[in-house]
């Protein structure tokens, strides 16, 4: 019996031996097939990095089953107790991991091969390319050694000025514009403007009085839209030529036609003939000056915004003038062209007699528009004001050097409608003017002009009567 016995042990012991031999005899037939032997069966362990003991689990005892995946050699290793003999063909991570932690089930934590994330930055969870450009409002991202490196542009819209303004006592309230958006703060002064200061003889002109009794009542309130309901014109969008200088004076001039024409001629007058046509004040979108533009008016005259209608392409207002006008030796003047816009036949052309200056007190004011129409004027702009969408606009201090070195010259010209008193900043009363600003393309409500923090009002200009002269009609 006892024989039997330690024949059978001998057996066994023998074909552990052969399996064992077989299993090192295949793992090195792989790596002198691959060139990976190192001076025998053995292999530097250090070298592969993946997770397989821990994705698979380990094994007590010898198991034979016990075997997965070896990735980064494309072979089979194992995670069996059978590993402590320093056998080859186990996994890389045995040690470290076997050793550590007894269980683990693969189930519960699927695992995949670590690739490393490739080169570039991310923004809003997106991933983008070295060298990729993007834009965040007005400046440029470049993405650079995995960063994000950007310009340091003063933006024209700053969310953190809306926000100020929105959650303040300021008496107005603030917006995002979405065709401001992209712009710098420069940009819109150079764009959005287009007002020079006052010139010498602007401000050198004799001041004038309405000829309303002294002891006229003014109303709280008043627009001139109530008074003239159709006479009046709404806002032509400027876009990003800066000639307020030519919108509002052919604004201004065709409500005083209208008025003074008692609604026979309301036609808006056009601001593409000043800005394409007024040839010694040719900056075009480049800024102008309201003396020239009513020179003009006075001059030659315009014709009607519908003949002569805005360009769809800023950049082509200075390919020259599309009409003009000629006299007729008998005072009066016509037009030399059809209508730049075929769709339109009358070309009547509308002048002006010479503007005049209005006195700066603040009820004068009040009676010329009451007495005869809006009035034009030039404020000087701050930063803020871009911003503005509803109440009784006053300037919030800036405490941006940026900011407030591309506002302290900046000048626009403006229609004054109106005045009237609401209720402002802290609940108390305040006056303000009512005016149409065509650097939003909207109508908007100004402060009273003796408030500190107002906008400063540097000039009132405006076409005291009218001329009309007769068409001259294509054929």
């Amino acid at each position: 019996m006892r024989a039997w016995i330690l024949v059978a042990m001998q057996v066994e012991i023998w074909m552990e031996k052969q399996y064992l031999s077989q299993r090192e005899v295949d793992l090195e037939a792989y790596f002198t097939r691959n060139h990976s032997i190192l001076e025998g069966a053995r292999f530097k362990r250090a070298i592969f990095q993946g997770r397989y003991c821990r994705n698979f689990g380990c094994c007590e005892d010898r198991d034979d089953g016990c075997v997965t995946e070896f990735y980064e050699a494309n072979a089979l290793c194992y995670c069996d107790k059978f590993c402590d003999r320093e056998n080859s063909d186990c996994c890389p991570d045995y040690k470290s991991f076997c050793h550590e932690e007894k269980e683990w089930d693969p189930h519960t934590q699927p695992w995949y091969p670590e690739v490393p994330a490739p080169p570039g930055c991310f923004k809003d969870g997106q991933r983008y390319e070295e060298g990729s450009v993007i834009k965040e409002n007005c400046n440029s991202c470049t993405c650079s050694g995995q960063q994000w490196k950007c310009s340091q542009h003063v933006c024209l819209v700053r969310p953190e000025l809306i926000e100020q303004v929105n959650k303040g006592d300021y008496g107005w309230t603030a917006q995002n514009y979405s065709q401001f958006w992209g712009m710098t703060l420069e940009d819109g002064f150079k764009f959005r403007l287009g007002t020079l200061p006052p010139s010498p003889m602007l401000l050198s002109m004799n001041e004038m009085t309405a000829s309303l009794p002294a002891t006229t009542d003014l109303p709280e309130f008043f627009v001139a839209s109530y008074k003239w309901p159709g006479w009046t014109h709404g806002p032509l969008d400027q876009k990003n030529c800066a000639a307020s200088w030519a919108f509002s004076t052919a604004s201004v001039a065709a409500d005083r036609i209208a008025i003074q024409s008692k609604g026979r001629y309301t036609a808006n007058l056009s601001p593409q003939n000043l800005i394409s046509c007024c040839a010694k004040n040719r900056h075009g979108c480049n800024s102008g000056s309201i003396d020239r533009a009513w020179w003009y008016l006075r001059k030659r005259g315009l014709v009607s915004h519908a003949c002569y209608p805005l360009f769809k392409d800023q950049n082509a207002t200075n390919s020259g003038c599309a009409m003009a006008s000629r006299s007729d030796g008998r005072g009066k003047r016509h037009a030399t062209k059809p209508c730049p816009n075929n769709i339109e036949k009358s070309n009547r052309i509308y002048q002006c007699s010479p503007p005049y200056r209005v006195s700066s007190s603040e009820t004068e004011i009040m009676k010329e528009i009451m007495q005869n129409g809006p009035v034009q004027a030039i404020m000087k702009v701050h930063e803020d004001f871009f911003h503005y969408k509803t109440g009784i606009y006053r300037h919030v201090t800036s405490t941006n050097k940026e900011s407030e070195k591309f506002q302290k010259l900046q000048t626009h010209a403006v229609k004054l409608t109106g005045w009237g008193t609401l209720r402002g900043a802290q609940g108390r009363k305040e006056k303000f003017w009512a005016l149409i600003c065509i650097l939003h393309g909207t109508s908007s409500t100004v402060s009273s002009l003796n408030h500190p923090n107002c906008c400063q009002f540097l000039g009132k200009v405006m076409g005291r009567e009218w001329l009309f002269q007769n068409s001259s009609r294509s054929k």
